[in-house]
């Protein structure tokens, strides 16, 4: 039986990581990455409800006069 030529596995496994590692490399370069988060000023907006200009009364069934 023949024995089994293994001289060039290791150039073979070798090239094979190479082309992988630089098509990572090259994949991952093509992603958008956004700058470092930080903080951003945020202005508070004053909502004009109608409820903030005058004072509303709730009336209960229990609070009415009777009739």
């Amino acid at each position: 039986m023949p024995q089994l030529d293994t001289s060039t596995w290791f150039t073979m496994i070798i090239s094979m990581i190479l082309t992988l590692f630089i098509l990572f490399q090259l994949k991952i370069s093509m992603h958008y990455y956004p700058e470092n988060p930080g903080p951003k000023p945020t202005k508070m907006i004053n909502q004009h409800t109608p409820w903030e200009n005058k004072w509303t009364k709730i009336y209960s069934p229990l609070s009415l006069p009777p009739q």
